[in-house]
């Protein structure tokens, strides 16, 4: 197994209750500008390319499908633990939107929980989908001033959990089959598609996992186990991206998806598979950059694209969250803990919160 840059860390057990973590999205035409504001915080981006951004939200009248999917994901685990008679609450807050974090944690303590176990909706290795919450639950315990009264454990990142892959195969074989149905003898590839970092990001993820970093070697991973999972190692794929933004002359991981079904039609690709692997739910850069952009380049060339659905609520992801969650209970061994990667099981990290400075992480 690969080295991980930090060790499991020893946890004493006593959790009592669950934080899910997540973006956040706008709800209604007016709050459209104001959380992407709120996304784009100190980093000088002018308004003319919020209201670039801001289109696709207005599109879809102001309202990001987050939020509903993320209040679908709350009542799905607060099902499944239920049912195995787990008594955790579910707390649910955000990053850029209502519920906010400080929020989230103040409606934790008032409720009597002192340690949460947060999950948050990215699967990967990042600043933005690791390092960023740590410093938002720092930030909020500090405003709150709950750092002594909370303590804040996250969740491992989840890329090869079985619960995480099996939605993904299951749609990659439906696809698979209908394009046969459809359009037999197609030269048929399949894209797995992930958000766009810049490069220096990417690199900075895990450099000892090589170019790309350890964001870039899970995706490759993960899309290795999606097709070993599906039963079709030997259909032809590649990595691409989507939803690029900043400064042109930052460098960004590529190719953009667009300009790889470009190149796919100029190959004489006639059929593809789109795998939005980077997502756990139709947001709206999935709604958006592949079911709108994607889709319209493909047909422009004549291709048959078949997005397949991300986990969302599907009964495996939901089962693999509280798989997760119960792993941290229990605090299960690392041999025993289950992954359908070389990369795997991802190791936790120390908490924050009850007293204790704050642990931040690639």
């Amino acid at each position: 197994m690969t080295a991980h840059p930090y060790d499991l860390a020893p946890e004493p057990l006593g959790y009592d209750a669950v934080l899910l973590a997540s973006f956040g999205g706008p709800e209604g035409q007016d709050d459209v500008i104001p959380f992407l504001r709120n996304v784009t915080r100190g980093r000088g981006v002018p308004e003319e390319r919020l209201e670039e951004v801001a289109h696709h939200y207005r599109a879809h009248g102001g309202v990001s499908p987050i939020n509903a999917q993320n209040r679908a994901l709350k009542a799905a685990l607060e099902a499944e633990l239920a049912r195995r008679g787990l008594d955790l609450p579910v707390i649910w807050g955000n990053r850029n939107w209502d519920p906010y974090f400080p929020d989230a944690l103040r409606a934790a303590r008032d409720a009597g929980h002192r340690r949460l176990l947060a999950l948050v909706t990215a699967a990967y290795t990042s600043y933005s989908g690791v390092g960023q919450y740590l410093e938002d639950f720092d930030t909020a315990l500090d405003e709150t001033g709950l750092r002594d009264e909370l303590e804040i454990a996250k969740i491992r990142e989840y890329f090869d959990h079985p619960g995480f892959i099996a939605p993904f195969a299951e749609g990659v074989r439906d696809a698979l089959d209908r394009i046969a149905a459809e359009k037999p003898g197609a030269s048929t590839h399949v894209l797995f598609v992930t958000h766009s970092i810049p490069t220096a990001a990417a690199a900075a993820s895990g450099p000892e996992f090589g170019e790309g970093g350890a964001y870039v070697a899970q995706h490759l991973a993960a899309a290795e186990a999606v097709l070993r999972e599906a039963g079709t190692t030997d259909a032809a794929w590649s990595l691409v991206y989507q939803s690029r933004s900043g400064a042109p002359q930052i460098p960004w991981l590529e190719p953009d998806v667009n300009d790889a079904i470009d190149g796919l039609a100029a190959s004489g690709v006639d059929a593809l598979v789109i795998v939005p692997l980077g997502f756990v739910s139709d947001h709206m850069e999935v709604v958006w950059d592949l079911d709108t952009e994607a889709i319209e380049t493909a047909e422009g060339h004549g291709i048959l694209a078949i997005r397949v659905p991300t986990p969302g609520t599907h009964p495996a992801f939901i089962a693999g969250l509280v798989d997760l969650i119960v792993e941290r209970l229990e605090d299960v061994p690392v041999e025993e803990r289950p992954h359908l990667t070389d990369l795997g099981p991802w190791p936790d990290l120390p908490s924050q919160g009850a007293g204790a400075p704050a642990v931040l992480a690639r």
